[in-house]
């Protein structure tokens, strides 16, 4: 088995982490090294990676990278885990054209989880899946907050293929017996985000003197995650040592998405300005979900809780994508 140890009968754990270069999986991946794990990075290197990471993560010797698809890999090392963060993830574009979000979030889920069915296990047992979801295959909730046992209802075609890789998660599990563990977080924000994401977009035009476009008038309400905290989920529930489970995870904090690029804006210009003027509030998009909440006392059962305040992190996320990033 590919492992170390660090001393007699201790294990050291190691992971597979997919879309180790994205948003989130960079989060998970830095999270895990940081634990002292072996992580097996993997990226299909599309847009939304950010290719300046791998040197920081090379620099851990901990730390292997392979470039692949995971529609067409065929390998996967023996593992503890394999955390599955690649995903197509923006709803916009899965409004235009939903080929890539099938071929990355449906075909791909459904081989990764045939090379963990097909992996021989006379050496060590197969890998817990552990499967990134999102709390949009639920659907939109106007008052209260969905729990692990509501049905999804999904109302893009981003979310539709999120749910559908759920339940072939699920569906796999249950027929050849597999291990898993699902996570549908709320909005995650942070640093090294893709510009096609609200909050790093809003700074990006805000630069180019152009106006933040809004949809239905700005008035969706989102929950905001930081994603360390998301990774410090993925740690909680690894040492926890469960497996076939559901977990939300929550940042516990909602406001309007008129109410987020007013706080991008007043932190942009270092004063309180008249927000209306940098804002278009004309535009609808199809699909519309209202409100989401995610009720995540099950994960708060194991320990964990948000230790990032979005009104806190802010500040300096916006001061982050205004004189760090490259557009």
């Amino acid at each position: 088995m590919f492992v170390t140890r660090t001393g007699p009968h201790v294990k050291m754990k190691l992971v597979v982490v997919t879309g180790c270069l994205g948003f989130i999986g960079s989060y998970v991946t830095r999270a895990c090294l940081e634990q002292g794990w072996k992580v097996y990075g993997i990226d299909k290197c599309t847009y939304a990676a950010n290719l300046s990471l791998l040197n920081e993560f090379l620099d851990n010797e901990n730390f292997t990278f392979v470039e692949e698809d995971i529609a067409t890999l065929t390998y996967l090392p023996d593992c503890d885990y394999i955390i599955n963060v690649a995903a197509e993830t923006h709803v916009g574009n899965s409004i235009l054209d939903s080929t890539d979000f099938i071929h990355s979030n449906v075909d791909g889920v459904k081989n990764l989880l045939d090379v963990v069915r097909f992996k021989p296990d006379n050496i060590c047992a197969k890998p817990i899946f552990f499967h990134f979801s999102t709390d949009e295959v639920y659907g939109d909730i106007t008052t209260g907050s969905h729990t692990e046992d509501d049905l999804m209802n999904p109302s893009n075609p981003y979310s539709a293929s999120k749910a559908a890789s759920d339940m072939l998660v699920k569906a796999w599990a249950r027929t050849y017996d597999m291990k898993y563990i699902l996570l549908r977080p709320t909005n995650n924000y942070g640093t090294y985000q893709h510009t096609e994401k609200l909050v790093p977009l809003s700074v990006k035009l805000l630069q180019w003197g152009k106006k933040i476009r809004l949809h239905d008038g700005g008035t969706p309400v989102r929950n905001w995650l930081h994603s360390a905290d998301t990774a410090a989920a993925v740690i909680a529930i690894i040492k926890s040592g469960v497996q076939d489970e559901i977990f939300n995870v929550s940042g516990g904090f909602e406001q309007t998405n008129k109410e987020t690029v007013k706080k991008i804006i007043q932190e942009y210009y270092s004063i309180d300005t008249s927000w209306e003027d940098y804002v278009d509030l004309g535009y609808k998009r199809l699909g519309q979900d209202v409100r989401y909440s995610l009720d995540d006392t099950k994960l708060r059962n194991l320990g964990w809780e948000p230790r990032k305040i979005f009104n806190t992190e802010i500040k300096g996320i916006v001061e982050f994508y205004k004189n760090k990033f490259y557009w």
